[in-house]
């Protein structure tokens, strides 16, 4: 039964949570129509901007998408299960296999935009690696995508002076990527700190990440360290936050 602050919620949001409630216990699976805003008018006896707001909002939420002309749908895509230390590792990708097989299992991955360049490294970034004046990064921006959908953004930087002439610097770097050719360069990362936070996108990573409004992005900014404490590379990571889980497994 509804309590007293329940009642004074908008009558869009109580629809809302309604609909959450018949997708979570199964009422309506991935892939359903949801009802429509003539059903939600009827049922509820409210406008059709009351019933159009409810169902924005699970949109904006992730828990459902809507398609040109047939109406909203139960969101079929399934979230990924990142593994924050099991895929970083050595045992992941000293064998060769990217760290990112430790949490796609059988499902399809695509990186479909890689650039690689030598840029100027900003001041954020040079700080943290501890470089020169004058010293350039290499730069990695990739875009990750998972069973048709974006979900990933990620920009590495990389002291030039430790990775120039190697694979780190071509589109792909090879069996065990970046830490394994890091390692072959006498590099091998020993450590990693990871700081993770909750944002809203800029329009930007909004587009590329074909996100619904509203829907926020965790970020993710890795340093990866090399013996006696050297950090080696810096990765930047934006998270469509609708299509994650992140999971972290560790002994007491």
């Amino acid at each position: 039964m509804a309590n007293a602050d329940d009642d004074r919620r908008p009558k869009y949001q109580r629809i809302a949570d309604s609909l959450r409630e018949a997708i979570q216990s199964g009422e309506y699976g991935p892939g359903d129509r949801l009802p429509g805003e003539n059903d939600l008018m009827a049922a509820h006896g409210v406008a059709r901007m009351t019933a159009r707001q409810a169902l924005s909002v699970l949109r904006d939420e992730g828990v459902a998408e809507a398609r040109k002309g047939a109406g909203v749908f139960v969101r079929a895509f399934r979230p990924l299960r990142r593994r924050g230390i099991q895929r970083l590792s050595q045992q992941q990708w000293g064998s060769g296999r990217s760290i990112w097989s430790a949490d796609i299992e059988n499902r399809a991955l695509e990186v479909d935009q890689v650039t690689v360049s030598e840029e100027a490294a900003p001041d954020r970034i040079s700080a943290v690696l501890d470089l020169a004046d004058d010293e350039t990064v290499c730069v990695r921006r990739r875009r990750f995508v998972l069973d048709g959908k974006a979900v990933l953004l990620a920009t590495s930087y990389l002291p030039t002076s430790v990775v120039a002439g190697s694979a780190i610097t071509q589109e792909d770097t090879g069996p065990g990527g970046t830490y394994a050719r890091l390692a072959e360069l006498g590099y091998k990362p020993v450590h990693f700190r990871e700081e993770i936070r909750s944002r809203m996108p800029s329009k930007d990573e909004a587009a590329q990440l074909s996100m619904s409004p509203g829907t926020p992005v965790i970020h993710i900014c890795r340093t990866a360290f090399a013996d006696e404490g050297r950090p080696v590379e810096i990765n930047e990571m934006t998270l469509d936050a609708a299509s994650y889980i992140l999971e972290y497994d560790f002994d007491a």
